[in-house]
């Protein structure tokens, strides 16, 4: 669990709620159906008309990521590929065979079924680093659909309060609900910008660095596995790797 991204999250919305407490107003006057319909419904129609539908899924699935990213430990992927390079240093590529088979990681197990069919270096690195772009481009996009929807959220909450003050100035023989009807109004605009400055914006920025610290992590595996089929020194690879950590 990533304590510090629902920190943040609950510390927006308090400071927003808390702000308009101190400066005398009531929770009531922010909550409107009206709107939130408007400004979600809106937003996610625009979003689904522009996102191809497996870019849309895969973005659902990764929402994930921000309280519970997926595990990625340098360190230990330097020591997992310190022990690969030992083991085929003493018993030669085929003795990795036992390891790939129980490999959790698909990157890593195609990385090591490769050296163990003896692939030639350059070959190795074309097959892992078509992997690697891919899932790191799918990913990409999956986190961009959030920064779209943080794009498309405040104009569509403007949008939301010009339909209200439309309704407003079709009441005006009645004077005494104007207030009320504009603050009401208003309350669509406030939806779309927050909703996008303190939520989908963020959302989608935490997405992309845990997308690029994936891809930090597969290169330094990808180096690894091209260092044990050049048949280099353990001691040199695992030197080598540590200019992958931070």
């Amino acid at each position: 669990m990533d304590v510090l991204s629902l920190i943040g999250l609950v510390l927006a919305f308090v400071a927003i709620v808390g702000g308009n407490f101190l400066e005398g107003g009531h929770i009531s006057a922010l909550l409107n159906g009206p709107a939130a319909l408007i400004v979600l419904g809106g937003t996610l129609g625009a979003v689904l008309l522009q996102t191809p539908i497996a870019v849309f899924m895969r973005a659902m699935s990764i929402g994930r990521w921000i309280f519970v990213p997926p595990r990625i430990d340098l360190a230990r992927g330097i020591l997992l590929v310190t022990a690969w390079s030992n083991t085929a240093r003493k018993e030669g590529l085929l003795g990795l065979e036992p390891v790939a088979e129980t490999e959790p990681d698909p990157y890593a197990r195609k990385g090591l079924q490769l050296l163990v069919d003896g692939v030639e270096p350059e070959v190795i690195r074309s097959v892992l680093e078509v992997d690697l772009y891919t899932q790191e481009s799918r990913d990409l996009r999956a986190a961009r659909v959030y920064e779209s929807m943080g794009g498309y959220s405040p104009t569509i909450g403007i949008i939301g309060a010009v339909m209200g003050l439309i309704h407003v100035m079709g009441n005006l023989a009645d004077p005494g609900q104007l207030g009320r009807g504009i603050a009401v109004a208003f309350v669509a605009t406030i939806y779309g910008v927050a909703f996008a400055n303190l939520l989908v914006l963020p959302v989608g920025n935490k997405l992309k660095s845990v997308v690029q610290r994936q891809t930090a992590y597969r290169e330094m595996l990808l180096e690894g596995v091209l260092s044990i089929a050049e048949g280099e020194n353990p001691r040199s690879i695992e030197m080598k790797l540590q200019g992958f950590m931070d």
